[in-house]
């Protein structure tokens, strides 16, 4: 499914529902959608993400998921079974998180925080060290497991899948991925990848 620069574009500001399922363990929290998740109505759906990708390597799903045309339902079935929601920390989709301001991101954690309570998962996984010292005002804070909890859910900070955080690695994201789905209470699948 391609899509042109403009019709691009006019799914700025648009949003993605939640995926959740009747018993969230994990939370993955993005930043905000992508124009083209945007476009296809599904989280990370956009050509660069490694997201899916990372799920697989690390164990959390038995298959790779492609998303750059919209969820299967298959798939969306298999992450709700595995303990798996997806939600976004701006709503808004745009064409780069780097877009957002500040209040956009301090305002998206106090959304989080009320949704985290009521959703109730066991870790809260938010995708990106940058955005979420801004939102959370924690100019210090560090990769990995935060010392404060977000809604009764412990809440760990692991790399961002984007294609533009090339630093980390699909296997350093994999590894980080597990690592919060181990906690979460989620067994990972062996994978050969």
């Amino acid at each position: 499914m391609r899509f042109s620069r403009s019709a691009l574009e006019s799914f700025r500001g648009q949003s993605l529902p939640d995926l959740l399922g009747n018993r969230t363990q994990l939370l993955f929290v993005g930043i905000n959608p992508g124009l083209r998740a945007a476009a296809v109505q599904a989280h990370f759906g956009g050509g660069n993400n490694r997201f899916f990708a990372a799920l697989h390597r690390a164990g959390i799903v038995d298959r790779r998921i492609d998303a750059s045309t919209g969820f299967r339902p298959e798939d969306l079935a298999h992450l709700k079974e595995r303990g798996v929601g997806i939600t976004s920390l701006v709503a808004e989709a745009s064409a780069r998180a780097d877009e957002l301001t500040t209040e956009q991101l301090i305002t998206g954690a106090v959304a989080l925080s009320e949704r985290v309570e009521r959703i109730a998962p066991t870790v809260v996984a938010v995708l990106g060290i940058t955005a979420y010292r801004t939102a959370f005002a924690q100019p210090r804070a560090r990769v990995g497991r935060q010392p404060d909890p977000l809604g009764g859910a412990s809440v760990w900070v692991v790399p961002n899948p984007s294609g533009l955080n090339r630093h980390a690695s699909l296997t350093d994201l994999a590894d980080a991925y597990r690592q919060v789905a181990v906690a979460a209470g989620i067994d990972p699948f062996t994978t050969s990848a």
